[in-house]
């Protein structure tokens, strides 16, 4: 017997659907949110973040609808502008201020309609971005020069903000190329092993016994029993930040978490302004005063093999090189190192075959201690995870004048976009795209490989890379000398493709002895 409560939800079911099915007519003519109906509002674009085919996305479908077609006259320079209809370019997570997030699933859809011309595309805010999908337009991408391809908007530069570091990109001219001359030669760009590196290799054995301790990373630590040890992004990052604190600065600096927190919290207050967001100038301007202070401190006692060390022997006439800043600014791009060493770990716990090989290469290297921090097969392992997940998944440059792409003039001020994530795991034109395979990097040609971009190329290309890769692998090994990896969050498929993306935060790693 039906209740009246249950016939009473039933009547409030039927008004639902009546109200819905009477609404679906007036709606259908509307552009969303209240914009003035269009033309012609294309096709559906699928929502962003899609890896392989047929695998579930963790991000709703979006749309956005095309502007109206240019009037003839004006097709010669404006007919691939919005390539027939916009996206909403939205990431799998959040994106910070002023960036922008692609998606796979949507660049595809954007080049089964239109090849593989630059397509112009609107962001939800409205800003116009141009994407490249070419191999052929990436080449003269990473090609052009500074002055007309800027690293940042030219509005970024216009007044001095105290949470960049020296180098922020928005330097010129000569000046800007003696500061990467510099920062070349203190970085050894291009030298797979660093002149420094028996000090930088010992700074990060000793340092690594914290990612294999048994008791939580703290000031002590305990050596790793025969029980298993947890390894997570925490534990990581303590790690990591002691040995670049001894790496930039020396030895006097391994402790000092606290110039650690503030150079974290100049960057978060960077990335709040470019979002528009305003903080205290005065609490910014402290904040800085203070890191810098307490960096020209260990500057000042750090030896010859430190980085800032290496950088003070550098003739500055002029007094504009600032090894201060510069210092600063290693610190903070070491910050990446942490996530890396969790997703390469993670991938190598989930093909046993790769870190035999890796270990083996590990033990060899210890015993053998000529070629100490070459490590290629491990350094092969790190730029596999750096292609499959990218430190930066999207490369964005402004036009500083007026410019033509594929027959099509764009004006200055146009927004580039280069989605090298999506180009690295493109299944159309890399073999095993969403396969963890370490053996290509063997080729002596994969690092000019313009598709793979893990350290971008030309002159914007990472100077420290090499330095980076050393690091990260000498960690690795590290672990593996005495530890098997096994991954306990998330448990990848060894044999299928591997998801979109890696959250570090969500990494959990059983270390257990050999």
């Amino acid at each position: 017997m039906r209740t009246v409560q249950g016939a009473a939800l039933d009547g409030l079911r039927a008004r639902v659907r009546a109200l819905a099915a009477r609404r679906r007519p007036e709606r259908a003519g509307r552009s969303p949110r209240g914009e003035a109906p269009l033309a012609d509002r294309g096709p559906a674009v699928p929502g962003l973040g899609a890896g392989a085919p047929g695998r579930r996305t963790p991000v709703k479908e979006s749309l956005r609808y095309a502007a109206p077609a240019p009037a003839p006259a004006a097709e010669s320079t404006a007919r691939a502008a919005l390539a027939g209809f916009g996206v909403l370019l939205r990431g799998l997570t959040r994106p910070r201020p002023g960036e922008v997030r692609t998606s796979a699933a949507a660049l595809r859809a954007l080049r089964a309609r239109h090849g593989d011309a630059p397509a112009l595309v609107r962001t939800r805010s409205g800003r116009t971005v141009l994407v490249l999908l070419d191999p052929q337009d990436l080449r003269r991408f990473y090609a052009e020069p500074v002055s007309v391809l800027a690293a940042a908007p030219p509005d970024k530069c216009r007044g001095p903000n105290p949470a960049e570091p020296a180098d922020s990109g928005c330097s010129r001219g000569e000046l800007r190329a003696e500061r990467r001359e510099v920062s070349a030669e203190v970085l050894a760009t291009g030298r797979p092993v660093h002149p420094s590196c028996g000090p930088f290799l010992a700074a990060l054995a000793e340092e690594a016994r914290h990612l294999t301790a048994s008791a939580p990373a703290t000031g002590t630590f305990a050596a790793a029993s025969t029980t298993a040890v947890t390894l997570d992004l925490a534990r990581a990052r303590y790690a990591v930040h002691r040995a670049a604190r001894r790496i930039v600065l020396g030895d006097a600096a391994a402790a000092d978490e606290e110039l650690s927190g503030w150079l974290t919290q100049l960057r978060a207050e960077s990335r709040s302004s470019r979002g528009g967001r305003v903080r205290s100038v005065r609490s910014v301007r402290s904040v800085h005063d203070k890191a810098r202070a307490r960096i020209e401190d260990y500057a000042a006692r750090a030896d010859g093999d430190t980085l800032v060390g290496r950088a003070a022997r550098h003739a500055d006439p002029s007094g504009t090189l600032d090894p201060v800043g510069q210092a600063q600014h290693w610190l903070l791009a070491m910050d990446a190192v942490p996530d890396t060493l969790l997703r390469t770990l993670l991938l190598l716990g989930a093909h046993p075959a790769e870190q035999d090989l890796a270990t083996a290469e590990a033990a060899a290297e210890a015993a053998a201690g000529a070629d100490r921090g070459e490590l290629p097969r491990l350094r092969a392992c790190v730029r596999e995870s750096l292609r499959l997940y990218p430190v930066v998944p999207d490369l964005i440059r402004v036009t500083r004048a007026e410019t033509e792409w594929r027959g099509v003039r764009y004006p200055a001020g146009t927004s580039v976009l280069v989605p090298a994530a999506f180009h690295q795991r493109d299944p159309e034109r890399v073999p095993a795209a969403h396969v963890f395979v370490p053996g290509r990097w063997k080729n002596p040609g994969a690092d000019q490989d313009i598709r793979m971009a893990p350290f971008s190329h030309g002159g914007g290309r990472c100077p420290g890379d090499q330095l980076g890769l050393m690091a990260t692998a000498a960690l690795c090994a590290e672990v593996l000398r005495g530890h098997r990896v096994t991954g306990t969050r998330p448990v990848l498929d060894p044999v299928g493709p591997l998801p979109a993306t890696l959250d570090p935060q969500g990494i959990r790693l059983r270390l257990t002895r050999r």
